[in-house]
């Protein structure tokens, strides 16, 4: 670990030089920024706390310059560390209070003092830095368009409008800027909720699975997947998961907290829920217990709703999902989202969720390969039976065809008999008529 070149109290600090002759900040920004995000955040609170317990008469003007930014500097730490909301209100208080400052300070410079900093620096030929102001606009705006995008994504979702959700909550996931981990985790856990709302319960659970990546305690995710894994049949995979959540509710029941640093993002647990939840939790596990030992190892998992086709469906429709599917959980492409994560020091480690992410990846891909197999031969079954009954269909078909033909002979016989007996009858009767017409018949 690097060596902290802050000191812990305000007036060591004061005595280290840290400023120039014209009252500026010459180390501070960049350097605490660049080293540990929590030790930045310490050297804030303690420069808000030493402004609040000293007089105003008693602040010089280099000290009132620093003093300025301490707001700049909580909030910028905030906001690396997944507190954004609270990263945000800093920042405007900092902003505000550093351009008081500057209109201060500027009534007492000549004429020419105010001198653009692009000018200084452009014979140079170097890109000049953004100074502490700038900067700070700039984080600003990104929380900003952060915390928009995912309060409109939770209103989508409790809407019912899950497909905007998703659509919400992967722009902010998938920008060009980076994400803070903690924060990352959450959004995670939104857009998981908006594809099971959806009905892609593959989405859902590889969403988990980043979540629970970036963040081991998440207990939002590892509930999610709980439910998910429930959802689609899997239950001694669930029931690993609600193990698991079990272990972690003891340990906050045991240690009076919940885990990690109070700064850290809970994503909405709090710690008087936990023993209501520790009694669902248990009674929950037992059921799934039981199910599990009913069903004596025959689990019939639901891998039509998990890749996402309809019982029933044809091979060319089963090919299609199973393709896009395949393509997008591949185990190599898992570990694409850690690139776009900022992470604190004293948080996980990049390449043990590079790891993580991909052993997940690695089990939701074995089983979308074994309910791939698994539909596609009952779908190649049902087609046997389907191409057997045809054949027999058309062989029932032709037998009353057969049987018509034989049966028309004898009718063309009786035809033809009904008319020689008809001439018969015809010829008798005319000899008949003779037989009068020649005399009449004696009678004795």
């Amino acid at each position: 670990m690097r060596p902290n070149p802050f000191p812990r109290s305000f007036k060591q600090w004061k005595t280290k030089g840290s400023l120039n002759e014209a009252g500026h900040l010459s180390t501070f920004p960049r350097t605490t920024l660049s080293l540990s995000l929590p030790q930045a955040f310490d050297f804030g609170l303690c420069l808000l706390l030493h402004s609040i317990g000293s007089p105003a008469g008693e602040l010089t003007s280099p000290l009132r310059c620093v003093l300025g930014l301490r707001y700049l500097v909580l909030g910028h730490a905030c906001c690396r560390l997944g507190l954004l909301e609270d990263g945000m209100v800093l920042l405007q208080a900092g902003r505000r209070l550093a351009a008081a400052a500057s209109r201060r300070r500027s009534v007492c410079w000549p004429d020419d003092s105010f001198v653009s900093s692009t000018a200084c620096t452009r014979g140079n030929g170097a890109a000049p830095m953004p100074t502490e102001s700038e900067s700070a606009s700039q984080l600003l705006s990104h929380v900003k368009l952060l915390v928009r995008r995912t309060t409109a994504a939770v209103a989508a979702l409790d809407a019912g409008v899950p497909a905007e959700a998703s659509r919400l909550f992967s722009k902010v996931l998938d920008g060009r800027r980076g994400v803070p981990a903690a924060f990352a985790a959450g959004c995670f856990v939104g857009r998981a909720s908006a594809h099971r709302a959806a009905g892609r319960l593959a989405e859902a659970i590889a969403d988990c699975n980043r979540a629970l990546a970036v963040e081991p305690f998440c207990v939002p995710a590892l509930h999610a997947r709980a439910d998910l894994l429930e959802a689609v049949g899997a239950l001694p995979d669930s029931l690993s998961d609600l193990d698991h959540l079990k272990l972690l509710y003891d340990s906050i029941l045991r240690d009076g907290k919940l885990p990690g640093p109070p700064w850290r993002p809970h994503h909405g647990v709090r710690y008087r829920d936990i023993p209501v939840e520790h009694r669902a939790l248990t009674a929950r596990i037992q059921q799934l217990r039981c199910q599990v030992a009913a069903a004596g190892g025959c689990i019939d998992v639901d891998y039509h709703a998990l890749i996402g086709v309809r019982h029933g469906c044809t091979r060319s429709e089963l090919e299609r999902a199973y393709l896009l599917l395949s393509l997008r959980h591949k185990p190599e492409k898992a570990t694409a989202f850690v690139a776009r994560l900022e992470f604190a020091d004293d948080h996980r480690d990049p390449d043990g969720v590079r790891d993580q992410a991909k052993m997940s990846a690695m089990v939701l891909h074995r089983m979308l390969q074994k309910g791939y197999s698994r539909i596609k031969a009952t779908v190649m079954n049902e087609e046997k039976v389907a191409v057997a009954v045809a054949a027999a269909a058309q062989v029932a078909a032709s037998i009353p065809t057969v049987a018509g033909g034989e049966s028309e002979v004898p009718k063309k016989a009786a035809v033809a008999a009904a008319g020689v007996f008809q001439r018969r009858f015809c010829r008798d009767t005319a000899e008949v008529g003779s037989m009068h017409c020649h005399g009449a018949i004696p009678v004795k």
